[in-house]
């Protein structure tokens, strides 16, 4: 195996807790904040990472996700490098309307939506197709630049299912069966043939969580 066939280490993580999280409200490119929760969240999920050797962190814009991976950079002593593609999908105007109000006040998006259209994207929102074209080709093209290294990509729930999808070839109008945690750890190999998955939705480092909400 020549270096430049050596896979990619890559550990695809979710932002942590924000309030519209729990409230059920799309977040899209609106900027939300991290909680208390999230926050915590996030450096348990530093923690776990300390020993991997990670050489790399690149991240959302979105401050939900960038506050994620600077508690990471903290711990290993790395900087975030910030990454346009991973940021969440652009949900236009279902942007902070919860699950209930866009069915009611959108039935036939909403119907749609449900459907998984690639080609759908939410009034002035981005196509689910496109998103998983440039979700997917950033993370690529992040992975190539480290062969054989491990790096970390701090995104968002619309992204690791995209990873999820592109790792276990599965269509993008097949309904979403599996979790896809706040701080989970993901785990894939990339090579010049693609991802391909080691382990998903691991939380077992936020195993603890009801006592961080006490303190």
């Amino acid at each position: 195996m020549t270096a430049v066939d050596e896979p990619t280490r890559v550990f695809a993580l979710r932002h942590g807790q924000t309030a519209w999280n729990v409230a059920q409200r799309i977040q899209g490119h609106t900027d939300e904040p991290l909680d208390d929760t999230g926050r915590w969240q996030a450096a348990r999920l530093a923690q776990a990472l300390a020993a991997e050797g990670i050489v790399a962190i690149y991240s959302s814009d979105l401050q939900r996700a960038h506050a994620t991976a600077l508690a990471l950079a903290a711990t290993i002593g790395l900087e975030v490098n910030t990454e346009l593609g991973l940021r969440e999908r652009a949900f236009g105007r279902f942007e902070g309307a919860t699950f209930t109000e866009i069915e009611q006040r959108w039935p036939d998006e909403a119907a749609r939506w449900r459907r998984r259209e690639p080609g759908f994207g939410p009034g002035g929102g981005e196509a689910l197709a496109a998103f998983y074209a440039r979700s997917v080709a950033a993370v690529a093209r992040l992975a190539a630049r480290h062969p054989g290294q491990a790096i970390a990509v701090v995104a968002h729930g619309g992204v690791l299912d995209c990873l999820y999808r592109a790792a276990l070839r599965i269509a993008l109008d097949a309904p979403r069966t599996w979790q896809v945690g706040n701080a989970s750890i993901n785990r894939l190999l990339y090579t010049d043939e693609g991802c391909t998955l080691v382990s998903w939705n691991d939380a077992a480092h936020l195993d603890d969580a009801s006592a961080a909400a006490q303190s």
